[in-house]
């Protein structure tokens, strides 16, 4: 059984700066051998050669063994925002010779962080759904199987696919980006090809810690889903996601992670019902929920829960990233071309009366911008980590005037994370 107290938090390290992401530091699995000392056997001299002697009687004790020591591990979730695809970001990445794209590039700077990652999520806000279905931006997004492709080759493992434009190629493009996303190794969550796999449970282990993963969405642009497929897309419903989050419960995972498209689009702030619902779900259980569709970077809060008010009875502290903003797309201007990885180290101690103690070790912050550099009439992108592109001030193509100005939002989008910790 787990401990009474669910996701503890050890030590907070987040100031008004973006620290940099560190890779996790595996703990032991192995608890030491027991120091059991046994006596070799009393071997029988020969007849002929014996001699008369005082009979030895070999000892049977044997040394107490060292008591069991927990176990502990540690692994890191790291989560991005919105994923998106305008048509100008595609031109400068086609290679007529082979018709086909290469979108590596635009995440050549943040991927030595993301690898660092045990669980990587980002918010997949584009169907995948094929060349034949027309590749389109805004309002009716539809991005080339590529993009899938690249997002792997950064270091993304798992994709929310609930969001307001999961039905812009309707139930086809569903089950098209479903395929095309298993199909490049990433995870999809939050959308469904029948009824039976939308009631499978998401675990992803990684260094004995079990992760449970969710994904919800307020609507879906107004475009229907059809009622002989609700499965195909998870709605927002305060009393199925706490249904989802028992059953991943019970099936003793350690930490439970909710992705919700919610909130009001470019607002920095978010409103009551993002609160009020991020609240009654770390009360069900929710430890950490991932917030996206705002477009912006909205603050990050703990919430505190009473043990009387939680319930399994146990006091508890869940964490919730508002809005990640975007992390990659056209859009730009008020903050909508500043995104964050937003890291969240956990630690599990295993004792050996059979307890298991979770703990929240640190958040870890990464503000990034995409940079669009103009070149032979295309625009070229790449997310750029601010903090350390500061640090280190090497990145080709970037001037003087960038530099200045990833300092300025930098320093205001530090402030901004932190609005809503107490004073």
């Amino acid at each position: 059984m787990k401990r009474p107290t669910s996701l503890l938090i050890m030590g907070l390290c987040v100031g008004l700066l973006a620290l940099t992401l560190t890779a996790c530091l595996n703990g032991s699995n192995d608890s030491p051998p027991s120091a059991t000392s046994i006596p070799d056997e009393t071997r029988s001299p020969d007849a002929s050669t014996q001699t008369p002697a005082p009979t030895e009687t070999a000892s049977s004790e044997v040394t107490p063994s060292a008591p069991d020591e927990p176990e502990r591990s540690e692994a890191t979730l790291l989560a991005v925002g919105d994923i998106m695809v305008h048509m100008p970001q595609l031109p400068a990445y086609y290679d007529r010779a082979n018709d086909s794209y290469d979108l590596t590039g635009w995440f050549t700077q943040v991927k030595p962080i993301l690898e660092k990652g045990d669980w990587v999520i980002g918010n997949l806000e584009t169907p995948i759904a094929g060349r034949d279905l027309k590749y389109t931006g805004y309002p009716r997004f539809n991005a080339p199987h590529e993009l899938a492709d690249a997002l792997v080759s950064a270091g993304v493992q798992l994709v929310s696919t609930a969001n307001n434009h999961s039905m812009d190629r309707a139930f086809p493009g569903v089950e098209r980006t479903l395929a095309n996303v298993r199909k490049a190794g990433l995870v999809p969550i939050g959308t469904s090809s029948s009824a039976g796999e939308q009631q499978r449970l998401i675990i992803e282990e990684r260094n004995g810690i079990r992760m449970g993963f969710l994904a919800y969405t307020y609507g879906t642009n107004g475009i229907p889903v059809p009622s002989d497929k609700a499965f195909a897309v998870n709605l927002i419903d305060r009393e199925a996601i706490k249904q989802d989050i028992r059953r991943l419960k019970q099936e003793n995972v350690d930490v439970v992670t909710v992705s919700l498209h919610f909130g009001i689009e470019y607002q920095r702030l978010p409103n009551s019902e993002q609160t009020e619902l991020s609240r009654e779900l770390v009360k069900t259980g929710a430890d950490i929920i991932l917030g996206s569709h705002p477009h912006v970077v909205q603050p990050y809060e703990e919430i505190d829960i009473a043990a009387e008010d939680s319930e399994d009875g146990s006091a508890r502290r869940g964490i919730v990233i508002y809005s990640l903003g975007n992390f990659i797309s056209n859009q730009t201007g008020n903050w909508k071309d500043v995104g964050l990885i937003f890291g969240v180290r956990l630690a599990k101690t295993s004792y050996p009366d059979g307890t298991v103690s979770i703990e929240r070790e640190a958040i870890t912050l990464e503000p990034t911008w995409v940079h669009i550099l103009w070149k032979n009439q295309k625009r070229h992108y790449t997310i750029i980590p601010m903090k350390h592109a500061l640090d280190r001030r090497n990145i080709p193509g970037l001037t003087s005037n960038d530099y200045a100005k990833m300092s300025t939002l930098l320093n205001g989008i530090n402030e901004h994370l932190v609005k809503l910790q107490p004073k």
